[in-house]
């Protein structure tokens, strides 16, 4: 039985952890620099939102400086606490799940299948795998809860002759530009849509056709980066990486494995039907995290105990394993969630916001539309969560966007395009660091990866603003 495992390099390690660093000791030196202040809030509806004209500065916090060393461990006792939890839990149990279904044979099984069969049509099953986690991104605005597949993708990727990039462009990639190009999402398009007073059907035919317009951009994307390292695999951006873990794909396989594999196939089913669940039933959505991490510990140990594949021992060994692999991405998560805890608890962020919502002031329609779209990117890296930023941001802008004669549903765009496709580009974000963490891709060399197309999103994102500026309410 090979044991095997989900596991973070040193190198990647260490560029990841540098990189943490730095931001860490950048936003240090913002909280003791910049003058702190604060709004004054108010709870509508359940939700906490800013009261616009009541920012007034305050005596700043006196937080000594070395505690920037211990933000990370402090996040355990911030709000943020109960999230980071949650998500630390699900990066163990997701590493120690499928490094059981790695051990047995499992994952090489059904990539087997997957590429006896698609190999001959592998760019369209590339297609149709990015399309997937883009349409759940968009209609349902699940991104963290896909994640849980970023480890077959990453295995399909190589098995297809492709690299471990790859992987993350299918699943992780897709699913966040799925979230940015938001369609009916809930959490974004939903509260920002009630915030401005709008229909959250409005606009929807526009908002299909920016969808599509992000997909192509996409498939052009992973297109061009396969076919390049399909004819010379050095090229590839995480050559040396893939090549210090090799994935074996031998083709004798343990009695019962095809019986394993169907039982946990068959289980897997429940995870659409949780997905989509959540979606309609609030309760359940407050839990889908963890039960989704639930549901594949329980498949994983469950499929190949049933199929007599491993016995509990060697199941628990390879668990434990796997759970180590992936243990070096919780310093990395709790550094970056640390730099939203630096920064709010020196009483900046309201500082920050109240300055930008100051620029608005003498600008032409267009300009305070650039604005916002710009205000929303830079809010992005340090509050991740799209429904909390709608909160801050939008009761504070919009009457100024009214004042430019700004369309609101313009105004709502530009807060989607701010908010959804940066999330692949900032460390910050806790989904894209567990992801990483679930592949051998550092953060530098995922940045380098991707920043071309995000410069690309940022120039369609724009067009798209000006565009629905210039034809003006009778868009919508």
């Amino acid at each position: 039985m090979n044991q095997q495992s989900i596991k973070i390099g040193k190198r990647s390690f260490i560029l990841s952890l540098s990189v943490l660093l730095v931001l860490m000791i950048l936003a240090t030196v913002l909280a003791y620099v910049l003058p702190s202040g604060s709004f004054s809030r108010e709870i509508v509806d359940g939700n906490e939102r800013i009261v616009a004209g009541t920012f007034q500065l305050v005596e700043k916090p006196k937080v000594p400086i070395w505690r920037f060393l211990t933000a990370p461990f402090e996040v355990f006792l911030s709000d943020d606490a109960a999230i980071v939890g949650v998500i630390l839990i699900f990066l163990l149990l997701i590493g120690g799940s499928f490094a059981i279904l790695l051990s047995c044979g499992m994952v090489a099984r059904l990539m087997d299948r997957i590429t006896q069969r698609f190999h001959a049509s592998r760019y369209r099953l590339l297609m149709l795998v990015s399309l997937f986690f883009m349409l759940f991104g968009s209609v349902f605005g699940i991104f963290e809860e896909l994640i849980i597949m970023v480890p077959f993708c990453i295995a399909l990727a190589r098995r297809l002759g492709w690299d471990s990039m790859t992987g993350l462009g299918m699943s992780l990639l897709s699913a966040g530009l799925g979230f940015g190009a938001a369609t009916i999402n809930p959490f974004t398009v939903g509260v920002a849509q009630q915030l401005a007073g709008q229909s959250a059907f409005a606009a929807i035919g526009l908002r299909v056709l920016i969808f599509v317009s992000v997909y192509a951009v996409l498939q052009l994307f992973l297109l061009r980066y396969v076919k390049k390292i399909e004819k010379d695999p050095a090229l590839s951006t995480v050559y040396k990486e893939d090549q210090e873990t090799p994935v074996s794909f031998d083709l004798t396989y343990e009695p019962g494995v095809d019986r394993g594999l169907k039982i946990f196939g068959f289980g897997l089913i429940l995870l659409p039907v949780l997905l989509v669940a959540g979606f309609f039933i609030p309760a359940l959505s407050a839990i889908l995290f963890p039960l989704i991490a639930l549901l594949f510990v329980v498949l994983s140990f469950g499929s190949v105990l049933i199929s007599h594949v491993m016995k509990f021992k060697e199941a628990g060994k390879a668990f434990l394993g796997g759970m180590g692999g992936v243990a070096p991405a919780i310093l990395l998560i709790l550094m970056a969630m640390s730099i939203k805890l630096i920064m709010t608890r020196s009483l900046v962020m309201d500082y920050l916001l109240y300055e930008a919502s100051l620029r608005f002031e003498g600008l032409s329609a267009v300009g305070g539309l650039l604005l916002l779209y710009l205000m929303v990117l830079v809010m992005n890296f340090f509050i991740s969560s799209g429904s909390a930023k709608a909160f801050l941001v939008l009761p504070l802008v919009l009457p100024l966007t009214d004042f430019l004669e700004l369309h609101r549903q313009v105004a709502v765009q530009a807060y989607l395009f701010g908010d959804g496709f940066s999330n692949l580009l900032y460390p910050t974000n806790a989904a894209l660091m567990i992801g990483l963490g679930l592949s051998v891709v550092s953060y530098p060399k995922w940045l380098k990866w991707t920043l071309p197309l995000q410069l690309v999103l940022i120039a369609l994102s724009v067009g798209w603003l000006l565009l629905m500026h210039l034809l003006g309410a009778g868009l919508f």
